[in-house]
């Protein structure tokens, strides 16, 4: 690895607590749609994938397709959601912070489109240390996680090689695709299995403000 340049966030699960609330939005609506399951089912079946992956893999479920209005209407419900009920995981300013404070540049790349990002990090108070610049989605490259495009686009947009970058990820989609970018993967277990993560290729860490030391940005 090349002295670290880059630290690359994911969004959801890594800097804000959205997961519980999107799959339970998710899965509301499937079973509107006569696909029943609970919340846990719905993260497990589809956590980390684009929405239209999301719909593509229910109707193969289902066996026809969803209403027409189907992702429009989730879209405005989760966000909707997201207003009453969304938090920053623990310690997520004081982390990006710290690696600020390092002297090492930062920015978030999501599978989400770049408006429900700006959203997550408005509603949370973290919208600040992530300007515009530093927003990166999977809607903007041919193919996102697990293939390594999303994460080439930030390093390359931030003017950083990806060997001097380290990525933050919930998902072992999101680690493979760090893997894949010839980067340092993190896997962030405190909510999601830390087998499948490591199993990825991830290096573990239980909470988010462990990062900062195992970047060697401060003493453990």
């Amino acid at each position: 690895m090349s002295a670290l340049g880059l630290v690359i966030f994911d969004c959801d699960g890594v800097l804000v607590d959205s997961e519980q609330i999107s799959n339970r939005v998710l899965a509301g609506m499937l079973a509107g749609e006569g696909l029943r399951m609970t919340v846990a089912q719905a993260r497990e079946r589809y956590q980390g994938l684009l929405l239209t992956e999301v719909v593509a893999r229910a109707e193969t479920e289902l066996g026809h397709t969803l209403s027409a209005d189907f992702l429009e209407r989730y879209t405005r419900e989760r966000a909707e959601a997201f207003r009453r009920e969304l938090q920053p995981v623990a310690g997520a300013r004081e982390v990006v912070e710290a690696v600020i404070g390092a002297g090492v540049g930062v920015c978030v790349a999501s599978q989400g489109a770049l408006s429900k990002t700006a959203l997550s990090l408005a509603l949370t108070g973290l919208g600040d240390l992530f300007p515009e610049h530093a927003r990166f989605s999977a809607e903007s490259v041919a193919h996102g996680k697990p293939e390594p495009d999303l994460f080439l686009l930030a390093a390359s947009a931030m003017g950083t090689h990806p060997t001097a970058c380290a990525v933050l990820e919930d998902t072992p989609s999101g680690v493979l695709a760090a893997r894949a970018a010839g980067m340092r993967a993190f896997g962030l277990a405190a909510d999601s299995d830390e087998a499948e993560l490591r199993a990825a290729g991830a290096e573990i860490v239980h909470a988010l403000d462990e990062l900062p030391a195992r970047l060697g940005l401060i003493s453990d």
